[in-house]
């Protein structure tokens, strides 16, 4: 087992600064090698920034370097397969962020040569780190909910459309809107506290409704608005969501939106079962509700909160000193890739979509 592994991080932007590096900085076996951007400046200043490494334009120029291990692959949704596979096929482990894919076709593949060439594929779902969520796993595990019958996600919004008119809101670069950039977070999250059920069908509808008109779109803050373009940008993806997951354990349900005429802003998950429930508040903690001795109860846990994040990209950086995959391996990813294809499949065909 190596004792240091050489990283490249590919894609120096938002998400690249606020977790992955800085947690390979932390990481006592992890050293960064490379920081790969198409924006040479970017790359330049992580280098300046953290005092390692060498910036890098061209990610082709590190595929062959024998000394490189592992790369995060922190770049936009259209290059995450491609860029991926590229460096799997030449014998690195990757740690691409969420989604996947655009679409499940591309994650397949993905799928297929992590498999093939026996490289560790991990897919940035962080909240299977989460304290809160590891809890309510367990929960669910030790029967303290009973039979969960039905869970219900809310990850709706005021009006959040990030960067209008740019990568954000075009389907040839993101693959989608609000359910591909928010709701694969809650629906990989379920699975994973499901235990990872079999998706047997799926409905929904996808609404392009309220970024459609990009110049006379009213916000108060918009995420990623120094990458907005609504002079000459695209908006041809949801901006809110309903679908319906039909398992071989739970129904789930969700209602989902970058922007709705609805002031409220609601991010959270329920976990409902014939002995108990548990509200999870998104990226929060939880309350646990049942009966007992005649009584209604309501529980509150309280613990440390931990940084999902960083123990995610840890945890890659031991699974590839060890060669073993982690809970964020791509085989789970598939699952709500096609999840998510399904109801975008269902909405363009307004049907129930069968899941295979």
């Amino acid at each position: 087992m190596k004792d240091k592994i050489k990283i490249a991080v590919i894609g120096c932007g938002t998400i690249a600064n606020s977790a992955h590096i800085p947690a390979y900085m932390a990481a006592e076996h992890a050293e960064i090698k490379y920081f790969c951007d198409i924006i040479p400046e970017r790359a330049a200043r992580a280098v300046e920034k953290y005092g390692c490494g060498t910036a890098v334009v061209d990610y082709h120029d590190i595929l062959d370097d024998p000394e490189l291990d592992a790369v995060s692959v922190c770049t936009h949704n259209d290059m995450h397969s491609v860029i991926s596979i590229d460096f799997m096929r030449h014998g690195k482990d990757v740690l691409c962020e969420k989604p996947a894919a655009r679409i499940l076709s591309e994650a397949l593949e993905m799928e297929k040569v992590s498999y093939e060439t026996g490289r560790i594929l991990s897919i940035g779902v962080c909240n299977r780190y989460s304290n809160s969520v590891n809890r309510i796993k367990k929960m669910i595990e030790n029967g303290d909910l009973g039979d969960v019958y039905h869970v219900h996600a809310s990850f709706r919004a005021h009006r959040s459309i990030p960067g209008l008119g740019g990568d954000f809101t075009t389907f040839a670069s993101s693959g989608g809107g609000s359910l591909i950039d928010w709701g694969v977070h809650y629906i990989d999250l379920i699975l994973y506290c499901l235990n990872e059920p079999k998706v047997l069908n799926c409905s929904g509808e996808a609404f392009s409704k309220l970024g459609v008109d990009m110049k006379n779109y009213v916000y108060t803050s918009m995420w990623a608005e120094d990458t907005k373009n609504v002079e000459t940008g695209t908006y041809d993806v949801d901006d809110s969501v309903v679908g319906l997951v039909r398992t071989d354990k739970s129904v789930i349900s969700f209602n989902g939106a970058w922007a709705q005429n609805i002031g409220v802003h609601e991010t959270y998950i329920d976990f409902i079962g014939d002995k108990g429930g548990i509200r999870h508040q998104y990226c929060g903690g939880i309350t646990y509700y049942t009966a007992k001795d005649g009584a209604l109860m309501e529980v509150k846990p309280e613990y440390r909160m931990n940084d999902m994040h960083r123990d995610e990209v840890l945890d890659f950086v031991e699974c590839v000193r060890k060669g073993e995959r982690n809970r964020n391996d791509i085989r789970y990813a598939v699952a709500t890739s096609k999840i998510m294809q399904a109801v975008y499949d269902s909405s363009a065909q307004h049907k129930e979509i069968d899941v295979l």
